[in-house]
Parts: structure tokens; C-alpha cells; sequence
């Protein structure tokens, strides 16, 4: 299958798949008759570069070609996904359809970002109904991962499974829905909240930021973590979720909500909610908004990622999908034991730099500590090995800071052997951004028995891998700096 996706439709919505593929190595063809179509799909990519890459610790691949064409069919050409973004309305829809149909792949998959209409509506009057199904995501497209995929009855079968392995070999999550219905599943929630919402400012109860803040400060952060019910079948403690129905279900009778009414949306009404919304946000200019949500974002997710939960988990998999078949994957008797070892290429993310604007410091020990992690892994110090009882303590740290880095760098950390035998394990760690040297770190460690924690030997297998590199090492040139003592000479 070709890596190239085309992009009908280049606003929000279609430049955040712009950037979802091009940042994962796919070539990318639009076409959007917006003469303005190229400078603002030029501003979002600007967003993606400097938060997408971070998500991950090791680095995307090479980003794609991306090009601007003047039909459907020059945009199509190709390609094998088609993602359609253009106004909400159905005839606008259906021509557009039938103009991709005429001039596309019959094995491609085409997909809709519509979030009001159903797939048995988009496929009316189509060439091929189940080559179109929705593909429904949530801005920022290239960072939240949900997708909600809806064929409907005339979906392919083949080109729905083709769809979800795209989706999640871009780290996206695509939520197949079997059974079409108006909106689709999130936003069936996002309309009760809004109506309940706007309930609360007409009736003067809350404000918009009071609002907000009820969500970002309390049951948003769980949802985005666990969703709905395992959030509530937490609550039920260790009587589980029967308990926390038979404890709150009654409250479904009482009148606590308006969801089945809403307000009409009145001169009145629209203004306050305007007025409020500015008084609340208008200090920020909306690319100020989004870098603030896309770093908020990022941090979460990378927060979810250190657990392996939720939306760290895709991101996790797809960490472990691009490691494979690489040197990062490898073992030590897999690679030559005559040169240094690659044992880290991962991008800064947005949230390792500090006030003056570079990688802190504390971060050049996480990245040095996650090489020597990556080194003990290729000699067998796995997460397995360590379930068993042995594992290398850290007994000597030296990082010498050479020159700074920024966020957004791709950073690739190499590991040459100094000492490696019986207990004993002296590594020397050297970060560079391509050819500049920007740190280097020792580290002494010891080989311990988790069960004493005091010093032991490690199993003769690791033994051997960790001699074989020692040995092939011990030919290389003595690294600069090696066991200078602060403040000596250089």
C-alpha cells in the first residue's frame, strides 16, 4: 500500500490530517479552492512540528512530501486514503464523492470528517457506497488519537479493517462503530453537556469560566484517562459497579438536569455567553490558545504514556511499532561490538525545556538514564530479567554539559563500554543533535540482587554479552572527558 493520503478540504479539521500524515512519513496531496488554503495549513503544521514529535521517544519518521493541486483528481492520484473535510452540507458532500470516485483507486479508503451526517447519507447516489465511511476525528486531529470509524450497512469489510490499520499505525484509535445513529457517539455526549451548559449561564448559576473550570479541575481530567464507566465503577469502591448504580441510579428520577429542553439561543443569550467567553480567554490570541492547549495536552499525554494507560498506551505501541526492525529493537549479539552503540534517538519534547528556554539539566540525566536502560536491555537486562531479582544500581553519575538544545531537536545518544565485568559496568554516554556534541555521561553500576540489594553477580548469559562488547570496545579511542573530576583540567 502506498503511503500517500489525500486531503479534500484544508481548515481545521483537514489541515490537522495534514499534519497526522505528513509527520508520520506519509506524502500528502490537498486540494481546497481557498486561496488562503496553503498559509493556513502552513500555521497548523507550525503547531504539529513543535508538539507531535514530543509525544514519542523515539523520533517520527522522515515527514512526507506535501503538495497543493488544482482538482480532485490531481489530489487523488494515488493515494490510499482520502480524507474529505469540506463544509457540512450534503450536496456539497455527494459531489465532491463523486468527484473522487471517478478518478481514485477503487481500493482506497475514503473517509468523511462529517460529525452530523450518517455514512447511509454520504453514500447516496455513490459509485462504489462502501469505499465511503466516516472518519470522524476530534481537533487537534495530530494529537487526539479518536477516530470514530462508521461504515455503515454498506461499508467493505476489507477496506474498514485497511482503515484501522492506517489509523493505528499513525497512533490513532479507531472507534468502530457498528450501528450508524445522528452524530455518531461523542458528540451525543458533547451535545448533552453544551445543552446542560447552556442552561447553567441562561439561569445565571455559572459562568463560562466557572464552567470550565468544573470540567479541567475535576471529572475532565478522570474522563481523559478512563472515560465514563470505569471512572464510575471506581466510585463504587470494592463493591464494584452494581454498588454504584443501586447508590446513584435513583438520581436519574430526580430533576437535576434540562437535557431533554434547551434554551433558545437568543440575541441575549449568544452575547452573554460571548461576553463571558472573552473575559475569560480574550487576553490570548487563538494560535496562543492552541499552543497553550497542545503543551497541556502533551504533558498529559505524556503523563498517561509513564503509566501505560489510556491514550499512553497507543502512544506506547506506537513507540514499540517504529522501534521494531531498527537498532533500537536490537540485541547486543546482533550488532557489531567494535564501535559504539545507538542506544537513544528520540526528539526533545516540549515540556524538557526551562526558563531559558533550552533542555534542562535534570533532562540530560533522563536521557542519559534511558540509554543506559536501552544498553541494559540489549544485554539481557530486561524487564523480564529484572522480574527475576537482579538489576544494575547506578553507584556514579558525571554529565558534562557542552552546548544547549532546544525543544523540537532530534537528539541521538551513543554508549561505548569502558569497563564491563563480573558486578561491574562503567558506560560512557555521548549526545549529540547531528554532529554537534551537546553532553556526555558516565556511569558506574553495579550489578545487585533485588532481594539483598547489596552486590551479586549477573546471570552468566548477560555476563557474556556485556564481555563481548567490553572486549570489542576496549579498541576504541578513550573518549574525551572520561573520568575528569569537576573543575579539572580538560
Amino acid at each position: 500500500m502506498s503511503k500517500v493520503a489525500a486531503i479534500i478540504g484544508g481548515g481545521v479539521i483537514g489541515g490537522g490530517w495534514v499534519a497526522r500524515f505528513l509527520l508520520n512519513g506519509w506524502d500528502v496531496q490537498v486540494f481546497d479552492p481557498d486561496p488562503e488554503a496553503e498559509r493556513k495549513i502552513g500555521e497548523v503544521l507550525a503547531n504539529a512540528r513543535r508538539s507531535l514529535p514530543g509525544l514519542t521517544d523515539v523520533a517520527l519518521p522522515a515527514e512526507g512530501q506535501l503538495s497543493f493541486h488544482a482538482t480532485i483528481a490531481e489530489a487523488v492520484a494515488g493515494a490510499a486514503w482520502i480524507q474529505e473535510s469540506v463544509p457540512e452540507r450534503l450536496e456539497i458532500k455527494h459531489t465532491t464523492f463523486a468527484e473522487v470516485q471517478a478518478a481514485c483507486a477503487q481500493d482506497a479508503v475514503i473517509g468523511s470528517s462529517t460529525s452530523g451526517f450518517k455514512p447511509s447519507e454520504l453514500q447516496q447516489g455513490a459509485a462504489r457506497p462502501g469505499q465511503i465511511m466516516v472518519a470522524h476525528p476530534f481537533n487537534p486531529v495530530y494529537l487526539l488519537p479518536l477516530i470514530e470509524l462508521v461504515p455503515g450497512e454498506a461499508g467493505d469489510a476489507a477496506l474498514v479493517e485497511q482503515a484501522k490499520a492506517v489509523l493505528a499505525s499513525l497512533g490513532m484509535h479507531p472507534l468502530h462503530l457498528k450501528k450508524e445513529i445522528d452524530a455518531h457517539v461523542a458528540d451525543r455526549f458533547l451535545e448533552a453537556v453544551w445543552r446542560e451548559a447552556l442552561w447553567l449561564i441562561k439561569d445565571g448559576i455559572a459562568t463560562t469560566e466557572e464552567i470550565d473550570d468544573a470540567i479541567r479541575y475535576g471529572f475532565g481530567i478522570r474522563w481523559a484517562q478512563m472515560g465514563l464507566f470505569e471512572t464510575y465503577r471506581v466510585a463504587g469502591g470494592e463493591a464494584g459497579m452494581k454498588h454504584f448504580i443501586a447508590q446513584f441510579g435513583p438520581c436519574l428520577s430526580w430533576p437535576w438536569t434540562k437535557l431533554m429542553d434547551v434554551p433558545e439561543l437568543t440575541d441575549e443569550l449568544v452575547d452573554r455567553i460571548a461576553d463571558q467567553s472573552d473575559a475569560q480567554s480574550g487576553m490570548h490570541s487563538i494560535r496562543e490558545l492552541e499552543r497553550i492547549r497542545d503543551n497541556n495536552l502533551v504533558t498529559m499525554m505524556r503523563g498517561l504514556k509513564a503509566q501505560n494507560w489510556g491514550a499512553g498506551a497507543l502512544i506506547n505501541a506506537q513507540e514499540q511499532a517504529m522501534k521494531a526492525g531498527t537498532v533500537m529493537a536490537a540485541r547486543a549479539d546482533d550488532l557489531p561490538a567494535d564501535a559504539p552503540v545507538l542506544t537513544a534517538r528520540r526528539t526533545v519534547p516540549l515540556d524538557w525545556t526551562d526558563y531559558n528556554g533550552h533542555m534542562t539539566e535534570s533532562r540530560y540525566l533522563h536521557a542519559f538514564a534511558d540509554a543506559t536502560d536501552r544498553f541494559m536491555e540489549m544485554i539481557g537486562c530486561d524487564a523480564e530479567y529484572i522480574q527475576s531479582g537482579g538489576s544494575y544500581f547506578t553507584a556514579e553519575t558525571h554529565i558534562r554539559h557542552l552546548d544547549e538544545v532546544h525543544a523540537g531537536a532530534v537528539i541521538e545518544i551513543t554508549t561505548q563500554v569502558i569497563l564491563g565485568e563480573g558486578k561491574k559496568m562503567h558506560l560512557f554516554h555521548e549526545m549529540r543533535e547531528g554532529e554537534r556534541l551537546l553532553a556526555s555521561g558516565e556511569h558506574f553500576l553495579l550489578h545487585v540482587s533485588l532481594e539483598t540489594r547489596k552486590p551479586s553477580p549477573p546471570s552468566a548469559e548477560i555476563e557474556a554479552a556485556l564481555v563481548r562488547i567490553a572486549k570489542g570496545h576496549a579498541g576504541l579511542p578513550r573518549p574525551e572527558g572520561l573520568g575528569r573530576a569537576i573543575g579539572g583540567a580538560r
